[in-house]
């Protein structure tokens, strides 16, 4: 859910604001979005300190984007696109860096997940979907943190990640089965 401007200021007005420098115009902007852009971060990379990073360098973007910034998309819609570009471009980072390391990692990275079993009450539900989430492929990760955690319609995501909407939807459905399947193990 996307809040309304604290002071009856329209959106285009706020981004005008914000392209004349005005510091508080763009603590409005991240007032008014950080919710959203860390939900959807923290959906793609987990809570970690680089997604941390990541939601912050989200609205660096932003600011060093706003000329760019047309208003055919809603300002809200361009900060998750450019959460979801610096996530997915951490998500190759993290896979460069993984190749080097692979030689000590052995096994299935699902085994990894630690068993809610041994103490119930160490991992609850939103944990345990949460590294579920991180164990599927990006491609998918990206539709369901989109669609599920934040609430996008079809046609919003596809406009997002700039795919066709039959893409989306048959992402959507592929990774809900996938995220079923990791559960399962889980569980």
């Amino acid at each position: 859910m996307v809040l309304k401007p604290h002071r009856n200021i329209s959106e285009a007005d706020l981004i005008g604001q914000c392209r004349k420098g005005q510091e508080s115009a763009f603590r409005e902007v991240v007032t008014m979005h950080e919710k959203q852009v860390r939900r959807t971060v923290f959906g793609m990379l987990g809570e970690s300190s680089e997604a941390e990073d990541v939601a912050q360098e989200t609205f660096i973007r932003f600011f060093q984007s706003l000329d760019n910034f047309r208003g055919k998309a809603k300002m809200g819609t361009f900060l998750t696109r450019i959460a979801i570009n610096l996530s997915l471009n951490e998500l190759k980072r993290r896979k460069r860096k993984n190749r080097w390391l692979t030689f000590i990692k052995k096994g299935d990275p699902e085994l990894n997940i630690e068993d809610p079993s041994a103490n119930p009450n160490k991992i609850d539900t939103i944990e345990l979907v949460q590294k579920a989430l991180q164990l599927l492929e990006p491609e998918f990760r990206s539709v369901v943190v989109l669609r599920m955690l934040d609430g996008y319609s079809v046609k919003e995501a596809a406009v997002i990640l700039q795919i066709p909407e039959g893409t989306i939807a048959s992402r959507l459905a592929r990774g809900q089965k996938k995220l079923k399947s990791i559960l399962e193990k889980i569980l």
